[in-house]
C-alpha cells in the first residue's frame, strides 16, 4: 500500500518546479525523523547536522532518479544510514580519543530523562549502544527507536531479514551484557 505522501511526491517529479516542491515536502515531512535517526548513530548534534545536510544534498541530487520502487521514507533512511556509516568510518580513521574519553565527552549528549536516576539509566544505555559495531548499532536503532519492521529495515540496509534478526539479537545481547556488568 502506497503512502499518500509517496504518491504526491512521485506526481511532482515530472518537472523541475515539481521536483523542488517534492524536495520541500520531503524535508518538511522527514527532517526531524532523519535527524534523530542519524543522531543516535553519530551521537553529537553538530555531526548529526552535517550528516543530515549531506543526506538531503544526496536526496536532492538523486531525486530525479527516484521511481517509487521503495517507499520514500525507506529510501531516505537508506541514504541517511549510508551517510552516517560513512561518517563513522571516516571519524574512526581520524579519531585519537579512547572509548572512555568519548563516553565522557558524550555523557548526557541527548538524554532528557526526568531526574538523576533516569539520566543515569539513559547514559548507560547510550554507552552500551555506542560500544556496538556500526552495523549492529544501525540495526538496533532502526528496530528499537524507529520501530521499523524487519522487511522495511531490509529495504533500508540492503540486508536480508534473517541477517537483520541475527544482528539485532546480537546487539541486544551485547547491550544486556554491558548493562549487567558482564
Amino acid at each position: 500500500m502506497q503512502d499518500p505522501l509517496d504518491g504526491q511526491i512521485i506526481g511532482l517529479l515530472g518537472s523541475e518546479d515539481g521536483r523542488r516542491r517534492a524536495f520541500d515536502l520531503l524535508v518538511k515531512a522527514y527532517n526531524r525523523r532523519i535527524y534523530w535517526h542519524v543522531r543516535r548513530l553519530v551521537n553529537a548534534h553538530e555531526d548529526a547536522d552535517d550528516v543530515v545536510q549531506n543526506t538531503f544534498i544526496k536526496v536532492w541530487e538523486n531525486l530525479h532518479r527516484y521511481r517509487g520502487e521503495a517507499r520514500v521514507y525507506t529510501w531516505l533512511y537508506r541514504i541517511a544510514s549510508n551517510e552516517a556509516l560513512n561518517y563513522l568510518r571516516s571519524a574512526a580513521r581520524r579519531s585519537t580519543l579512547t572509548l572512555a574519553e568519548e563516553e565522557e565527552q558524550m555523557e548526557g549528549s541527548y538524554s532528557d530523562a526526568g531526574g538523576p536516576e533516569g539520566e543515569e539509566i539513559i547514559q548507560r544505555l547510550e554507552a552500551a549502544i555506542r560500544r556496538l559495531p556500526d552495523k549492529q548499532r544501525l540495526v538496533f536503532n532502526l528496530k528499537y527507536y524507529e520501530e521499523m519492521k524487519y522487511e522495511e529495515m531490509a529495504e533500508v540496509t540492503g540486508t536480508s531479514v534473517g541477517a537483520l534478526k541475527a544482528s539485532y539479537h546480537h546487539a541486544v545481547k551485547k547491550i544486556e551484557e554491558y548493562l549487567n556488568g558482564d
